[in-house]
Protein backbone atom coordinates (compact mmCIF):
# COMPACT_ATOMS: atom_id res chain seq x y z
CA UNK A 1 0.00 0.00 0.00
CA UNK A 2 2.90 2.03 0.74
CA UNK A 3 4.84 1.94 -2.16
CA UNK A 4 0.80 2.47 -3.91
CA UNK A 5 0.89 5.75 -2.73
CA UNK A 6 4.28 6.77 -3.25
CA UNK A 7 4.21 5.52 -6.65
CA UNK A 8 0.72 7.74 -7.69
CA UNK A 9 0.96 10.76 -5.62
CA UNK A 10 5.43 10.98 -4.66
CA UNK A 11 7.13 9.93 -2.00
CA UNK A 12 7.25 13.22 -0.38
CA UNK A 13 3.28 13.17 -0.07
CA UNK A 14 3.95 9.45 1.30
CA UNK A 15 6.21 11.06 4.42
CA UNK A 16 3.44 13.87 4.84
CA UNK A 17 1.22 11.47 5.10
CA UNK A 18 2.81 9.12 7.81
CA UNK A 19 3.64 12.10 9.97
CA UNK A 20 0.09 13.16 9.65
CA UNK A 21 -0.70 9.34 11.13
CA UNK A 22 1.85 9.52 13.64
CA UNK A 23 0.93 12.97 14.66
CA UNK A 24 -3.04 12.04 15.21
CA UNK A 25 -2.06 8.79 17.35
CA UNK A 26 -0.13 11.09 19.76
CA UNK A 27 -3.29 13.83 19.57
CA UNK A 28 -5.69 11.89 20.39
CA UNK A 29 -3.87 9.91 23.21
CA UNK A 30 -3.32 13.76 24.60
CA UNK A 31 -7.21 13.95 23.88
CA UNK A 32 -7.54 11.26 26.36
CA UNK A 33 -5.41 11.57 29.11
CA UNK A 34 -5.55 15.00 28.97
CA UNK A 35 -9.38 15.49 30.92
CA UNK A 36 -8.06 12.23 33.15
CA UNK A 37 -5.36 13.61 34.25
CA UNK A 38 -6.81 17.11 35.53
CA UNK A 39 -9.85 14.86 36.92
CA UNK A 40 -7.13 13.10 39.34
CA UNK A 41 -5.96 16.69 40.68
CA UNK A 42 -9.45 18.06 41.04
CA UNK A 43 -13.15 17.49 40.63
CA UNK A 44 -14.02 20.94 39.82
CA UNK A 45 -16.20 20.42 36.61
CA UNK A 46 -15.14 24.05 35.56
CA UNK A 47 -11.56 23.10 35.96
CA UNK A 48 -11.37 19.85 33.99
CA UNK A 49 -13.51 21.34 30.85
CA UNK A 50 -11.11 24.09 30.98
CA UNK A 51 -8.44 21.95 29.78
CA UNK A 52 -10.34 21.36 26.86
CA UNK A 53 -10.74 24.71 26.52
CA UNK A 54 -7.19 26.15 26.97
CA UNK A 55 -6.41 24.06 24.23
CA UNK A 56 -9.07 25.84 21.62
CA UNK A 57 -8.69 29.08 22.51
CA UNK A 58 -5.47 29.81 20.17
CA UNK A 59 -7.90 29.31 17.69
CA UNK A 60 -9.67 32.37 18.36
CA UNK A 61 -6.86 34.35 19.95
CA UNK A 62 -4.26 33.51 17.06
CA UNK A 63 -5.80 31.58 14.05
CA UNK A 64 -5.97 34.78 11.45
CA UNK A 65 -2.03 35.76 12.70
CA UNK A 66 -1.38 32.33 11.91
CA UNK A 67 -2.72 32.27 9.04
CA UNK A 68 -0.72 35.56 7.95
CA UNK A 69 3.05 34.21 8.91
CA UNK A 70 2.07 30.39 7.49
CA UNK A 71 2.18 32.85 3.99
CA UNK A 72 4.86 34.42 4.78
CA UNK A 73 7.36 31.06 5.94
CA UNK A 74 8.85 28.53 4.69
CA UNK A 75 5.68 26.64 5.80
CA UNK A 76 8.16 22.61 5.56
CA UNK A 77 10.36 24.43 8.22
CA UNK A 78 7.14 25.95 9.94
CA UNK A 79 5.63 22.31 10.58
CA UNK A 80 8.54 20.82 11.57
CA UNK A 81 10.12 23.43 13.82
CA UNK A 82 6.23 23.81 15.24
CA UNK A 83 6.81 20.05 15.93
CA UNK A 84 9.35 19.84 17.73
CA UNK A 85 8.18 22.72 19.86
CA UNK A 86 5.24 20.84 20.82
CA UNK A 87 7.32 17.67 21.73
CA UNK A 88 9.28 19.73 24.11
CA UNK A 89 6.06 21.21 25.83
CA UNK A 90 4.85 17.32 26.06
CA UNK A 91 8.50 16.62 27.63
CA UNK A 92 8.25 18.56 30.13
CA UNK A 93 4.48 17.87 31.17
CA UNK A 94 5.95 14.36 31.06
CA UNK A 95 8.31 15.14 33.35
CA UNK A 96 6.16 17.35 35.92
CA UNK A 97 3.91 14.40 36.29
CA UNK A 98 6.18 11.29 36.53
CA UNK A 99 7.99 13.53 38.91
CA UNK A 100 4.81 13.94 40.85
CA UNK A 101 4.69 17.88 40.92
CA UNK A 102 2.02 18.76 37.94
CA UNK A 103 -0.38 21.09 38.88
CA UNK A 104 -3.80 22.66 37.01
CA UNK A 105 -2.27 25.36 36.13
CA UNK A 106 1.14 23.69 34.65
CA UNK A 107 -1.19 21.40 32.65
CA UNK A 108 -3.33 24.67 31.30
CA UNK A 109 -0.09 26.30 29.88
CA UNK A 110 0.86 23.62 27.94
CA UNK A 111 -2.05 22.93 26.57
CA UNK A 112 -2.27 26.78 25.60
CA UNK A 113 1.31 26.20 23.87
CA UNK A 114 -0.02 22.77 21.76
CA UNK A 115 -3.13 24.84 20.85
CA UNK A 116 -1.14 27.72 19.64
CA UNK A 117 1.10 24.99 18.09
CA UNK A 118 -1.53 23.40 16.20
CA UNK A 119 -2.75 27.08 15.02
CA UNK A 120 0.41 26.86 12.93
CA UNK A 121 1.08 23.52 11.94
CA UNK A 122 -2.74 22.45 10.83
CA UNK A 123 -2.54 25.51 8.66
CA UNK A 124 0.76 25.27 7.23
CA UNK A 125 -0.11 21.59 6.64
CA UNK A 126 -3.16 22.27 4.45
CA UNK A 127 -1.43 25.28 2.56
CA UNK A 128 1.55 22.77 1.89
CA UNK A 129 -0.23 19.49 0.51
CA UNK A 130 -0.82 21.71 -2.80
CA UNK A 131 3.30 22.14 -3.19
CA UNK A 132 3.74 18.24 -3.42
CA UNK A 133 0.27 16.70 -4.53
CA UNK A 134 -0.78 17.51 -8.61
CA UNK A 135 -3.87 19.27 -8.74
CA UNK A 136 -5.81 16.20 -9.97
CA UNK A 137 -4.33 13.92 -7.23
CA UNK A 138 -5.40 16.49 -4.15
CA UNK A 139 -8.82 14.86 -3.62
CA UNK A 140 -7.33 11.71 -3.15
CA UNK A 141 -4.79 12.56 -1.11
CA UNK A 142 -7.35 14.82 1.24
CA UNK A 143 -9.16 11.34 0.98
CA UNK A 144 -6.21 9.68 2.55
CA UNK A 145 -5.38 12.13 5.16
CA UNK A 146 -9.09 12.12 6.29
CA UNK A 147 -9.40 8.30 6.89
CA UNK A 148 -5.54 8.34 8.48
CA UNK A 149 -7.38 10.82 10.90
CA UNK A 150 -10.26 9.20 11.60
CA UNK A 151 -8.63 5.85 12.00
CA UNK A 152 -5.42 6.87 14.26
CA UNK A 153 -7.48 9.84 16.36
CA UNK A 154 -10.79 8.53 16.89
CA UNK A 155 -10.41 4.90 16.79
CA UNK A 156 -7.00 3.36 17.60
CA UNK A 157 -5.47 7.32 19.77
CA UNK A 158 -8.70 7.09 22.51
CA UNK A 159 -8.20 3.38 23.92
CA UNK A 160 -4.99 3.60 23.98
CA UNK A 161 -4.45 6.78 25.32
CA UNK A 162 -6.30 5.57 28.03
CA UNK A 163 -4.88 2.28 28.61
CA UNK A 164 -1.24 4.86 29.08
CA UNK A 165 -3.04 6.25 31.30
CA UNK A 166 -3.84 3.62 33.70
CA UNK A 167 -0.33 2.23 33.15
CA UNK A 168 1.48 5.06 34.20
CA UNK A 169 -0.23 8.88 34.20
CA UNK A 170 3.04 10.57 32.55
CA UNK A 171 3.09 7.57 29.58
CA UNK A 172 0.60 9.16 27.18
CA UNK A 173 1.90 13.12 27.26
CA UNK A 174 5.64 11.14 26.36
CA UNK A 175 4.05 8.83 23.62
CA UNK A 176 2.65 12.39 22.22
CA UNK A 177 6.06 13.84 22.69
CA UNK A 178 7.33 10.98 20.92
CA UNK A 179 5.26 10.99 17.83
CA UNK A 180 5.68 15.16 17.24
CA UNK A 181 9.27 14.58 17.45
CA UNK A 182 8.95 11.76 14.41
CA UNK A 183 6.39 13.78 12.43
CA UNK A 184 9.18 16.62 12.38
CA UNK A 185 11.96 14.17 11.38
CA UNK A 186 9.46 13.00 8.13
CA UNK A 187 8.72 16.21 7.37
CA UNK A 188 12.47 17.74 7.26
CA UNK A 189 12.76 15.02 4.97
CA UNK A 190 10.07 15.98 2.34
CA UNK A 191 12.04 17.66 -0.64
CA UNK A 192 12.70 22.00 -0.65
CA UNK A 193 9.84 23.39 -2.50
CA UNK A 194 9.28 27.00 -3.34
CA UNK A 195 7.96 29.82 -0.83
CA UNK A 196 4.87 31.41 -1.37
CA UNK A 197 4.64 33.43 -4.06
CA UNK A 198 4.02 36.57 -2.66
CA UNK A 199 6.03 35.77 0.62
CA UNK A 200 8.45 37.00 0.89
CA UNK A 201 7.90 40.89 0.56
CA UNK A 202 5.06 41.95 2.52
CA UNK A 203 5.12 44.74 4.92
CA UNK A 204 2.18 45.08 7.50
CA UNK A 205 0.96 41.94 10.03
CA UNK A 206 -2.20 43.83 9.63
CA UNK A 207 -2.22 44.24 5.80
CA UNK A 208 -1.82 40.82 4.89
CA UNK A 209 -4.67 39.31 7.29
CA UNK A 210 -6.89 42.22 5.33
CA UNK A 211 -5.45 40.85 2.01
CA UNK A 212 -6.93 37.32 2.89
CA UNK A 213 -10.54 37.96 4.44
CA UNK A 214 -11.30 40.28 0.87
CA UNK A 215 -10.07 37.44 -0.96
CA UNK A 216 -12.37 34.89 0.30
CA UNK A 217 -15.08 37.71 0.74
CA UNK A 218 -14.39 38.63 -2.79
CA UNK A 219 -15.33 35.03 -3.98
CA UNK A 220 -18.86 34.18 -4.06
CA UNK A 221 -18.37 29.96 -3.52
CA UNK A 222 -15.60 30.65 -0.98
CA UNK A 223 -17.88 32.87 1.02
CA UNK A 224 -21.01 30.78 0.66
CA UNK A 225 -18.83 27.68 2.17
CA UNK A 226 -16.98 29.52 4.63
CA UNK A 227 -20.36 31.45 6.06
CA UNK A 228 -22.63 28.60 6.03
CA UNK A 229 -20.39 26.05 7.47
CA UNK A 230 -19.87 28.37 10.20
CA UNK A 231 -23.48 29.40 11.23
CA UNK A 232 -23.87 25.71 10.88
CA UNK A 233 -21.44 24.87 13.95
CA UNK A 234 -23.10 27.63 16.06
CA UNK A 235 -26.27 25.06 15.08
CA UNK A 236 -24.47 22.51 15.77
CA UNK A 237 -22.64 23.16 18.88
CA UNK A 238 -26.10 24.04 20.55
CA UNK A 239 -27.20 21.17 20.02
CA UNK A 240 -24.57 18.87 20.90
CA UNK A 241 -23.65 20.78 24.08
CA UNK A 242 -26.11 18.93 26.10
CA UNK A 243 -25.68 15.38 24.14
CA UNK A 244 -24.55 13.58 26.90
CA UNK A 245 -27.80 14.67 29.13
CA UNK A 246 -29.77 14.21 25.56
CA UNK A 247 -28.63 10.26 25.71
CA UNK A 248 -29.35 9.78 29.39
CA UNK A 249 -32.98 11.29 29.65
CA UNK A 250 -34.19 10.90 26.18
CA UNK A 251 -33.15 8.22 24.55
CA UNK A 252 -32.26 6.55 28.24
CA UNK A 253 -28.80 5.33 27.36
CA UNK A 254 -25.87 4.53 30.47
CA UNK A 255 -22.65 6.21 29.90
CA UNK A 256 -21.47 3.17 27.62
CA UNK A 257 -24.34 3.65 25.48
CA UNK A 258 -23.08 7.41 25.42
CA UNK A 259 -20.15 6.28 24.41
CA UNK A 260 -20.68 4.27 21.80
CA UNK A 261 -23.29 6.72 20.39
CA UNK A 262 -20.27 8.72 19.76
CA UNK A 263 -18.53 6.28 17.63
CA UNK A 264 -21.15 6.71 15.32
CA UNK A 265 -19.40 10.16 14.17
CA UNK A 266 -16.28 7.65 13.59
CA UNK A 267 -17.91 5.51 11.82
CA UNK A 268 -20.04 7.70 9.67
CA UNK A 269 -16.62 9.63 9.31
CA UNK A 270 -14.96 6.42 7.98
CA UNK A 271 -17.45 5.49 5.38
CA UNK A 272 -17.03 9.03 4.14
CA UNK A 273 -13.73 8.46 3.21
CA UNK A 274 -14.31 5.83 1.03
CA UNK A 275 -17.35 7.08 -0.82
CA UNK A 276 -16.43 10.94 -1.15
CA UNK A 277 -14.94 10.84 -4.39
CA UNK A 278 -17.14 8.38 -5.86
CA UNK A 279 -20.40 10.71 -4.84
CA UNK A 280 -18.44 13.91 -6.48
CA UNK A 281 -17.80 11.93 -9.64
CA UNK A 282 -21.17 10.26 -9.89
CA UNK A 283 -23.65 13.51 -8.80
CA UNK A 284 -21.45 16.34 -8.82
CA UNK A 285 -19.97 18.78 -6.61
CA UNK A 286 -23.35 20.99 -6.57
CA UNK A 287 -25.40 18.45 -5.71
CA UNK A 288 -23.24 16.67 -2.98
CA UNK A 289 -23.00 19.84 -1.02
CA UNK A 290 -26.59 20.61 -1.34
CA UNK A 291 -27.49 17.07 -0.20
CA UNK A 292 -25.01 17.83 2.91
CA UNK A 293 -27.46 20.77 4.03
CA UNK A 294 -30.15 19.05 4.01
CA UNK A 295 -28.62 16.27 5.85
CA UNK A 296 -28.09 18.64 8.59
CA UNK A 297 -31.51 19.61 8.42
CA UNK A 298 -32.90 16.10 8.62
CA UNK A 299 -30.37 15.08 11.48
CA UNK A 300 -31.31 17.72 13.81
CA UNK A 301 -35.05 17.41 13.08
CA UNK A 302 -34.74 13.41 13.94
CA UNK A 303 -32.54 14.18 17.08
CA UNK A 304 -35.48 17.01 18.12
CA UNK A 305 -37.92 13.71 17.65
CA UNK A 306 -37.30 10.77 17.94
CA UNK A 307 -36.74 8.08 21.54
CA UNK A 308 -34.85 5.48 20.04
CA UNK A 309 -31.15 4.85 20.23
CA UNK A 310 -30.78 2.88 16.83
CA UNK A 311 -32.40 5.52 14.80
CA UNK A 312 -30.61 8.26 16.15
CA UNK A 313 -27.10 5.96 15.55
CA UNK A 314 -28.46 5.34 12.08
CA UNK A 315 -28.67 9.16 11.81
CA UNK A 316 -25.88 10.10 13.04
CA UNK A 317 -23.44 7.69 10.72
CA UNK A 318 -25.23 9.68 8.04
CA UNK A 319 -24.42 12.84 9.71
CA UNK A 320 -20.80 11.34 9.67
CA UNK A 321 -20.38 10.63 6.24
CA UNK A 322 -21.84 13.93 5.22
CA UNK A 323 -19.23 16.11 7.34
CA UNK A 324 -16.65 13.78 6.07
CA UNK A 325 -17.37 13.90 2.26
CA UNK A 326 -17.97 17.95 2.75
CA UNK A 327 -14.64 18.12 4.64
CA UNK A 328 -12.22 16.54 1.62
CA UNK A 329 -14.44 18.55 -0.88
CA UNK A 330 -14.00 21.86 0.36
CA UNK A 331 -10.64 21.41 1.67
CA UNK A 332 -9.87 20.47 -1.57
CA UNK A 333 -11.49 22.79 -3.71
CA UNK A 334 -9.54 25.47 -1.66
CA UNK A 335 -6.74 24.39 -2.35
CA UNK A 336 -7.36 24.86 -6.17
CA UNK A 337 -8.82 27.28 -6.40
CA UNK A 338 -6.87 29.88 -3.65
CA UNK A 339 -3.31 31.98 -4.62
CA UNK A 340 -0.46 29.97 -3.57
CA UNK A 341 0.51 32.50 -1.50
CA UNK A 342 -2.86 33.21 0.51
CA UNK A 343 -3.56 29.56 1.45
CA UNK A 344 -2.51 30.17 5.16
CA UNK A 345 -4.72 33.72 5.98
CA UNK A 346 -7.98 32.03 3.81
CA UNK A 347 -7.83 28.95 5.73
CA UNK A 348 -7.13 30.58 8.94
CA UNK A 349 -10.54 32.69 7.63
CA UNK A 350 -12.27 29.01 7.84
CA UNK A 351 -10.71 28.47 10.87
CA UNK A 352 -11.57 31.41 12.70
CA UNK A 353 -15.43 30.71 11.46
CA UNK A 354 -15.23 27.05 12.29
CA UNK A 355 -14.11 27.57 15.93
CA UNK A 356 -16.02 30.70 16.88
CA UNK A 357 -19.08 29.09 15.15
CA UNK A 358 -18.19 26.49 17.89
CA UNK A 359 -17.62 28.34 20.88
CA UNK A 360 -20.92 30.37 20.75
CA UNK A 361 -22.73 27.21 20.02
CA UNK A 362 -21.53 25.79 22.65
CA UNK A 363 -22.82 28.56 24.79
CA UNK A 364 -26.51 29.03 23.85
CA UNK A 365 -26.76 25.19 23.75
CA UNK A 366 -26.53 24.74 27.11
CA UNK A 367 -28.54 28.44 27.95
CA UNK A 368 -31.56 26.70 25.42
CA UNK A 369 -32.03 23.75 26.93
CA UNK A 370 -31.52 24.99 30.58
CA UNK A 371 -34.81 27.10 29.38
CA UNK A 372 -36.80 25.51 27.37
CA UNK A 373 -35.76 21.74 27.88
CA UNK A 374 -32.99 19.37 26.41
CA UNK A 375 -34.94 18.98 22.59
CA UNK A 376 -34.97 22.87 22.07
CA UNK A 377 -31.52 23.21 20.60
CA UNK A 378 -32.03 20.40 18.04
CA UNK A 379 -35.66 21.90 16.72
CA UNK A 380 -33.68 25.44 16.58
CA UNK A 381 -30.56 24.13 14.71
CA UNK A 382 -32.97 22.36 12.40
CA UNK A 383 -35.10 25.89 11.77
CA UNK A 384 -31.99 27.66 11.50
CA UNK A 385 -30.13 25.02 8.99
CA UNK A 386 -33.74 25.22 6.70
CA UNK A 387 -32.84 28.73 6.22
CA UNK A 388 -29.07 28.46 5.81
CA UNK A 389 -29.47 25.56 3.42
CA UNK A 390 -32.41 27.82 1.12
CA UNK A 391 -29.65 30.81 1.21
CA UNK A 392 -26.94 28.98 0.09
CA UNK A 393 -28.58 27.00 -2.56
CA UNK A 394 -27.93 28.94 -5.60
CA UNK A 395 -24.76 30.30 -4.73
CA UNK A 396 -23.65 26.08 -4.54
CA UNK A 397 -24.58 26.08 -8.12
CA UNK A 398 -20.95 27.47 -8.56
CA UNK A 399 -19.36 24.60 -7.56
CA UNK A 400 -19.39 22.57 -10.39
CA UNK A 401 -17.34 24.80 -12.07
CA UNK A 402 -14.46 25.74 -9.27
Amino acid sequence: MRALVSARMGADFTRLWTASAVSNIGDGVTMVAGPLLVASITTDPALVAGAVFVQQLPWLLFSLISGAYVDRLDRRRLIVVVNLFRAVALAALTAAVATDTVTVAVIYTVFFLLGTGETLADTAFGAFLPAIVAPDRLTGANTRLSATFTIANQFAAKPLGAWLFVIAAAAPFGVNALTFAVAAALVAKIRQVPAPVSGPHRTRLRADIAEGVRWLWGHRLLRTLAVSMGLANVAFCAAFAVFVLYTRERLGLSDVGYGFLLITFAVGGLIGTTVAASLQKAFGTTAVLRAGLIIEVVTHATLATTTTPLLAAAILIIFGIHSMVWGVIVVTMRQRVVPPGLLGRVASVYSLLDLGGAALGSLLGGLLAQIWGLTTPFWIAAAAMAVITAVAWRPLREATTA
